[in-house]
């Protein structure tokens, strides 16, 4: 077993999590402990990704892969859970969910993550799959003093089991069809004239779709980022989706790669389905965990824009965005801790109403990610676009462009609205000084990120392009 460290970062991450489990069940009163310690096994995690060795090498039957792509996409799952525990950790403490299961359950769901990152196979994919899943099901429910929390942690369930039930089903399908489960012989045997694999695509690509919140099976994103505590809606905006996207490319860059246009449709018709909805939806929202719920639907669509070119570019520039998307909603999700009236959180928009006059810092910092978001030049959100646009019209999908651009201006107004509000209503409500130092240092690092990135808008590029070059 000369080749075990490949997986190291995972063995590394399961036995901390063993450990961390026994620090928290024989200590009581634990949770600012293990939430130090699970900090600390991240960045060790990061640092053993960081340091390894890039080439592309498989192991376990070729179901396990670890090259540059699943070592970027790892770091990055990694970066975003780190800012996401620090931002929360006030929050978590002031709505008294602060058990010490809530960050190992973080890691738990990393660990799933980092297997269906670095899956080759169908049966390592599932399983990593299902170990993300069941602890995204507690977090959802972790308040279990309020209803709505324990409601969507049900909804969230249900649904998520029926979608995968769907995937496991195109799974077995599409190993029936072409006798393996390995991504690389799936490949090979994979052809336009293989009828029954290519009905299996479709129950893939519903299942992924699910885990992404892509339209039409986004229907548990806006009550499940509603009910659940704001930190817990924190992760699910990010982390989860950051897997997903990087499964659908896998899925497309290898098992599916032969079958272009097979495919190809299907991720149009989600893109352009995601990025309509969330373009309209959100228009009436009235609370702001909803609003930013619709928000990410039509971002995953942009994102699914770029994968549906079936080119290395295209890929490349899903990434970038998918990046830039993650640094807009930490950001956006790290200003609503901030948000406390009467010594209760508030998630509704109208309370953010005249805000600028007694938060200008806050007010200013809503402005730039919400510009971000709404993909207002020079903003990092504005290159993000601009480059899946590019990626899109250079693959001759000029539809996808148009829709894109239009969905664009549209969702521009409800991001203006919050705007509007904030600068421009009368003040309603007074809302609480909070003095939180490791909150308002992510979104001074968001905003700063968001600003300058103009000053070298190709350095995600060149960090991202070089990984799928073959």
């Amino acid at each position: 077993m000369t080749n075990l460290e490949v997986i190291f970062p995972e063995i590394f991450l399961t036995l901390s999590i063993f450990v961390v489990l026994m620090v928290g069940v024989f200590l009581k009163n634990t949770y600012s402990l293990v939430n130090k310690i699970c900090v600390l096994i991240i960045i060790c995690t990061g640092f053993l990704i960081f340091y390894s060795n890039e080439t592309l090498e498989k192991i376990f039957l070729d179901s396990f892969i670890r090259d540059k792509f699943s070592n970027f996409v790892k770091i990055l799952i990694l970066i975003s859970s780190l800012f996401v525990l620090f931002a929360s950790q006030n929050f978590i403490r002031d709505m008294k969910i602060s058990k010490f299961e809530y960050p190992i359950l973080v890691l738990l769901s990393i660990l799933g993550m980092f297997f269906m990152v670095s899956s080759n196979d169908l049966i390592l994919f599932y399983l990593g799959l299902e170990l993300q899943s069941l602890a995204l099901y507690i977090l959802a429910s972790i308040d279990r003093n309020n209803i709505k929390s324990t409601e969507s942690g049900m909804k969230y369930f249900v649904l998520s089991a029926l979608s995968s039930g769907l995937l496991l089903y195109g799974c077995s399908l599409l190993y029936g069809f072409t006798g393996s489960t390995n991504f690389d012989v799936i490949q090979m045997e994979l052809n336009s004239d293989n009828i029954g694999a290519l009905f299996s695509i479709v129950f893939i690509l519903v299942g992924l779709a699910f885990k992404v919140s892509a339209v039409p099976f986004h229907m548990w994103t806006p009550d499940v980022y509603e009910g659940s505590p704001t930190s817990v809606t924190n992760f699910f905006a990010v982390v989860p989706k950051i897997a997903g996207i990087a499964v659908i490319i896998r899925f497309m860059d290898i098992p599916f790669k032969n079958i272009l246009s097979e495919w190809q449709l299907i991720v149009i018709f989600l893109s352009i389905a995601s990025m309509i909805l969330g373009a309209v939806a959100a228009i009436g929202q009235q609370n702001i965990k909803r609003l930013l719920a619709y928000s990410s639907i039509g971002h995953i669509g942009y994102v699914l824009a770029g994968i549906a070119t079936g080119q290395q570019s295209g890929y490349a520039s899903s990434l970038v965005y998918l990046v830039i998307y993650v640094v807009m909603n930490i950001g956006a999700f790290s200003c609503l801790y901030l948000l406390k009236f009467n010594g209760s959180y508030t998630e509704k928009i109208n309370d953010l109403a005249g805000i600028s006059k007694s938060k200008p810092i806050l007010a200013f910092s809503f402005l730039i990610i919400f510009f971000s978001l709404a993909g207002i030049p020079p903003l990092g959100g504005f290159f993000a676009k601009f480059y899946v646009f590019i990626s899109v019209i250079e693959s001759e999908l000029y539809t996808l462009a148009v829709v894109g651009l239009v969905t664009t201006v549209i969702s521009a107004f409800y991001y203006l609205k919050v705007i509007k509000i904030i600068y421009f209503d009368e003040e309603q409500t007074k809302l609480d000084q909070i003095k939180n130092l490791q909150t308002s240092s992510i979104i001074f690092i968001s905003c700063l990120l968001l600003i300058s990135y103009f000053i070298y808008p190709s350095v995600l590029n060149n960090i991202i392009e070089p990984i799928f070059m073959n």
